[in-house]
């Protein structure tokens, strides 16, 4: 048993000695093992044209039509890390692939990256040119109003009575009190009786007092108040009796009569929140911030009730004309829409707009975009619908309401 053994181990012994050689062979003159082909040198590898880049943004953009790309990540970490990854991606291949004397073409930035398409819905206000969100829009227009006493009195007043007062029919009928008692005075300058105003008056009372800002006008346009004694009562009452100084100058009575008939109310304008996309796979990655779809509590309520409106509708026959109301019911759902334009180029431009709006300012806001804006030009909507610059349509009259839509 021991030499069967033996003869195992001496067997495993000789098969792992290697391949065999002469007696006569010397160990120096074994031939050298050949070694496999070395790889050719990979070759850098060159940066694509021009022409490349915008045959594959244009096949790209055309593809993105045809065919809705699933949505990425959405959170905004996992963004960041997508971002990441993408950009030590992009850096290691150029570092491997530039060569010293090869002609590269940079990556562009992306710009679609950020998780949302714009931060708010935002305004801008006509008289500082700031831009405002949308809870900040009243506190500062208000504020700019007041600053503006300091400097002309007479116009804050009128912009305080139009934009502080929101019952559009009390303030046309103040209003129009207040040119007719102007008016008194302009015809009648040597009728004392005209250039008092009791304040206890019912008329003043219902039509002027109970708005903001006709006190500081009457004030600014040159009344002042006073104690007078009323025939047949026992105490004086309080009046605004204009003094000789602005009696004087009948012309600038007429010119803020004027003025307080044609003015409207001070609103803050809706910013267009301009932004250009490259061409890229993210650029048609988009969330919309909160301000577009949250809701106030009436409007919540206005919601209910027409859901409960809608399931009463199942149960009977409708007319026409309760089928035009509906649909006209539905255009208002939406205060505000997204555009984006997709430019000959690939390129996307985007900006914010009432729902409501026309299809004029969306031409328009691609004209100031232009380098050459005297060139004519069509827009198309996604579903290859023709949009008229002549027509008087509407946004959501033309399907252009929810969320974004691309225009060709």
């Amino acid at each position: 048993m021991k030499k069967f053994f033996q003869e195992i181990k001496a067997d495993i012994k000789f098969k792992s000695a290697g391949p065999g050689q002469k007696l006569t062979e010397s160990v120096g003159e074994r031939a050298p093992k050949e070694k496999p082909n070395q790889p050719a040198l990979r070759q850098p590898r060159q940066g694509p044209t021009d022409e490349a880049q915008m045959a594959a943004a244009a096949a790209l953009a055309r593809l993105e039509q045809k065919q809705p790309r699933a949505r990425g990540p959405t959170s905004q970490e996992s963004i960041r890390n997508q971002v990441r990854k993408e950009l030590r991606a992009e850096a290691t291949v150029s570092a491997s692939t530039e060569a010293p004397g090869t002609n590269t073409v940079p990556e562009a930035k992306e710009e679609g990256s950020a998780h949302l398409a714009v931060p708010s819905v935002c305004f801008t206000c006509p008289l500082t040119g700031a831009t405002l969100r949308k809870d900040q829009r009243d506190a500062h227009i208000k504020e700019a109003i007041l600053s503006h006493f300091s400097t002309d009195p007479v116009a804050a007043s009128i912009m305080k009575i139009h934009t502080f007062n929101r019952d559009r029919d009390r303030v046309k009928l103040g209003v129009d009190t207040i040119a007719k008692y102007l008016d008194n005075i302009c015809l009648h300058p040597e009728e004392e009786k005209y250039r008092k105003i009791k304040l206890q008056n019912r008329v003043f009372q219902e039509r002027i007092n109970c708005l903001e800002g006709t006190h500081e006008f009457f004030e600014a346009i040159g009344f002042q108040k006073a104690l007078l004694p009323v025939p047949d009562q026992e105490g004086p009452e309080e009046f605004y009796v204009l003094s000789e100084a602005a009696l004087a100058q009948p012309q600038s009575l007429q010119r803020h009569r004027e003025q307080l008939l044609v003015a409207e109310p001070v609103r803050a304008t809706l910013a267009r929140q301009r932004r250009v996309f490259r061409p890229s796979p993210m650029a048609s990655q988009f969330d919309l911030p909160g301000d577009f779809f949250n809701l106030t509590a009436e409007e919540i309520k206005r919601e209910q009730k027409l859901r409960s409106e809608a399931v009463e509708r199942l149960s009977v026959l409708r007319t026409k004309a309760m089928r035009e109301r509906e649909e006209q019911r539905e255009m208002r759902k939406y205060t505000y829409t997204l555009l984006r334009v997709r430019l000959p180029d690939g390129c996307l431009l985007q900006g914010t707009f009432y729902a409501r709006e026309r299809v004029a300012a969306l031409y328009a806001f691609v004209r100031e975009a232009l380098q050459s804006d005297w060139l004519p030009f069509d827009l198309l909507a996604s579903g290859g619908q023709r949009l008229s610059e002549d027509e008087s349509l509407a946004f959501n009259e033309c399907g252009l309401r929810v969320g974004t839509r691309h225009v060709c």
